[in-house]
């Protein structure tokens, strides 16, 4: 008699890759010197979860999926529809990983019309001003080699870094571009209220950055609204692979305590709000970080984590925001912005700094800032709280 194993009833969406995904699974099990009948299994089970797919080898599952799904199985036989199971996938099969960043912001667009305004100075000085940054953040990077394992990164917007953007994607950097319509409230994409068509010309490795002005307090018309804006970038992301970061500010005429940023948190992932990047303030103390992580834990153990922005802190306030954030491992890291390079935007503005002293400037800056988190966090090894 054949040894057998079981089947799994799912929808048939596209037949590409059943054969190949059949024989992973069962040389999965194979090499793990499973039974033949459990390498059988192991074979149908991802057959049928690439079948009940769009793709080939996008769909292919993890090992991860695979137990996840034959323990717990799909919510329906349209599996492609069963929202934890894809966001296993999705998670589970990032190519890439990075567990400390120091990232470097740029994507401001009204903070740069303003002082550009201020100045009298065209629209392409702002581009302009923008290679200078980038400039001085290889240059801070290549300062801060000895800062160890941390990994850089840059958050950088199309209006003003179209021609910037190339200089940064394929070196190894992680890199984030924004698409919210700066200061909206509620939510709005700059591009339109298509962020699908807005990603699809992307290259793969970059971040989807949103920032969101959002209170747990807030009306719920207006949370709803905001939450439904989310969605649709979130699906565009997952359609078209790519990740995505959202940054949440609480306004500042709303009260803010130890546990805003968590329920915050909390309200959208029940939401079904997932993303692989959280960018947040600050948080005031270590109380609030722990709510931090229990709220990302216990919904998502599988986000990459939170990168903690500047808000144009001085280096000083800066340094006590990370000697608070870097005990807590769901801290992976800095994403800061005008505390690094204000200063030389007003003085080059006015003309009183050249370019080469901006991009020395800003590589200082941002080269110190990374000493100062990797400071932080070889201090707080002893005492680290786990992700």
């Amino acid at each position: 008699a054949g040894i057998m194993g079981p089947g799994f009833p799912v929808e048939v969406f596209n037949i590409l890759g059943a054969g190949d995904a059949f024989m992973a699974g069962f040389l999965a099990g194979w090499l793990r010197d499973e039974d033949l009948a459990r390498c059988c299994t192991y074979a149908n089970a991802c057959g049928a979860l690439v079948v009940s797919r769009h793709g080939c080898a996008p769909a292919m599952p993890s090992w991860e999926e695979l137990q996840y799904f034959l323990k717990h199985g799909a919510a329906s036989e349209r599996v492609r529809e069963d929202a934890t199971l894809e966001h296993l996938h999705r998670a589970s099969t990032r190519t890439r990983d990075w567990p400390e960043l120091a990232v470097l912001a740029f994507d401001h667009r009204a903070q740069f019309d303003e002082i550009a305004a201020q100045h009298g100075a065209p629209a392409h000085k702002i581009s302009d001003f923008k290679r200078l940054i980038a400039a001085g953040a290889k240059q801070g990077a290549a300062l801060a080699r000895d800062a160890g394992n941390i990994q850089y990164g840059v958050i950088l917007d199309d209006r003003f870094g179209e021609d910037i953007l190339p200089t940064v994607t394929g070196i190894g950097w992680w890199v984030a571009r924004p698409v919210e319509l700066p200061g909206s409230r509620p939510l709005q994409f700059e591009a339109g209220d298509q962020p699908a068509l807005t990603l699809r010309s992307w290259p793969g490795e970059h971040v989807a950055k949103c920032l969101v002005a959002y209170h747990p307090d807030d009306d719920a018309d207006l949370r709803a609204h905001q939450i439904l804006t989310l969605t649709a970038l979130q699906d565009a992301c997952i359609a078209s692979f790519h990740e995505l970061l959202v940054e949440v500010i609480p306004p500042r005429n709303l009260d803010n305590d130890d546990t805003t940023l968590a329920r915050a948190l909390q309200q959208l992932y029940a939401a079904g709000i997932r993303p692989d990047w959280w960018k947040l303030p600050p948080a005031a103390s270590s109380a609030a970080w722990i709510a931090i992580t229990n709220a990302i834990r216990r919904n998502d153990a599988h986000c990459r984590g939170v990168l903690l922005l500047g808000l144009e802190a001085s280096e000083g306030d800066l340094q006590k925001s990370f000697d608070l954030a870097a005990p807590h491992a769901i801290c992976r890291g800095f994403a800061v912005g005008r505390s690094i390079f204000a200063d030389a935007a007003t003085a080059w503005f006015a003309g009183t700094m050249g370019d080469d002293q901006v991009v020395g400037d800003i590589a200082t800056r941002y080269a110190r800032l990374i000493t100062g988190w990797r400071s932080a966090r070889n201090a707080s090894e002893p005492a680290r709280v786990a992700a």
